[in-house]
Parts: C-alpha cells; structure tokens; sequence
C-alpha cells in the first residue's frame, strides 16, 4: 500500500437501545430505537466513501442500522460478523448492575481480562476475536486500498482502542477498562496502516 493510500476503520455504534436503565445486555438481542436509528444512517450514509467494505453485528441493533444506510446507499453490500458482537455477559445479561451482587463484581475486576462475567465470555476472548476481525481488515485494506465500517458496539469499539494502543498480546486491568467508545449512533475512525514487527 503506498504511503498516501493508508486507509481507514470507521468504528460505528448502533443507536440508544430500547432497553432499561442500568440493565446488563451486551449479547442480549435487544432493539435499538428506531428513528434515532434512521438518523444515524443518514448522517453515516453522507459521510462514508465510496468502494467500502461494510461489515456488521448480527444483532438486531446494529443490523437495522446496517440495512437503514444499504437504502440510502445502495452501493454497500452488508456482511454480518459474529466477532463484531458485544461481550457475553452469561447469566448477568437481562439483570440489573446494582443486583448482582458485590462479590460477583469483586471477583470479575479480581482476574479482569480472565473471569467470565455471569459465565459468558472473558475480556480475553473477546479482545482475541476482535483482533482476528482487525487482523483481517487490515489485510483488506492492504489488498483493496479500501476503507472499511464496522457497525458494532461499545465493547468491540473499546477493544478496537485497546489493541492499537497495546497490541494484541497486553491484557487491561479492571482500572485500565473502560476506554473510551463512539456514543450511541456516533462513529469514529482508525488508521488501518499495517503495523510494524514486534520487536
């Protein structure tokens, strides 16, 4: 890729869920609201580049969004990413926060990126299927000189952060975590620049 073709990620979260406060729903399919939904695909539909690759949760709050902006932008093909999903939260999920309980919290932030919160899926694994999807984005743009969009979530966003700032093999602390994320509906970008060798 030459040096002025490096192309982008845009990082895009699915719009304000349709879901209580304070509730626990990473995995949980929950719908996203739909008109903050369609406003969300047509400010992405005027700013996005021609010739993109798009790829998408298959949860319904982000393929809604995915299939808002295919209408406004009929030349996006959608492929559905089961890596770009958020975290499984096991048993937590559907749960308020505050009823959970101190311990079941104390215990994830213990061994933060290896616990499994609710018997779901730990920060480990998630940050390994994100870099797998990375990985292949990267490889993408490297072979097309074509953006790429994720429409995904806070978590996959978040992990995105992390892992080009740490790389694929640093795991976070509970008080390294959460790293910021696109608000609800928002978006941001990416350099997608291969990186360079460990050294």
């Amino acid at each position: 890729m030459s040096p002025q073709a490096v192309r982008r990620l845009w990082l895009v979260r699915h719009a304000q869920p349709q879901v209580a406060a304070g509730l626990c729903y990473g995995r949980q399919d929950i719908p996203a609201d739909p008109a903050a939904t369609r406003a969300a695909a047509q400010q992405l539909a005027q700013a996005l580049p021609q010739g993109l690759h798009l790829a998408h949760s298959p949860l319904q709050r982000c393929e809604l969004l995915a299939l808002y902006l295919q209408a406004l932008r009929p030349d996006l093909t959608l492929n559905a990413d089961a890596r770009l999903r958020e975290m499984d939260f096991g048993n937590w999920e559907g749960r308020r926060w505050d009823a959970l309980g101190r311990s079941a919290i104390d215990a994830w932030t213990a061994d933060f990126a290896a616990h499994r919160p609710g018997g779901g899926e730990s920060l480990a694994e998630m940050l390994a299927r994100v870099a797998g999807a990375l990985a292949e984005a990267r490889s993408r743009a490297a072979h097309t000189e074509a953006d790429g969009v994720w429409i995904t979530h806070a978590g996959v966003a978040r992990c995105v952060a992390w892992l080009q700032a740490q790389g694929p093999h640093a795991l976070p602390r509970a008080e390294q975590w959460p790293v910021p994320a696109p608000a609800f509906g928002a978006w941001e970008t990416i350099d997608l620049r291969p990186l360079p060798p460990p050294a």
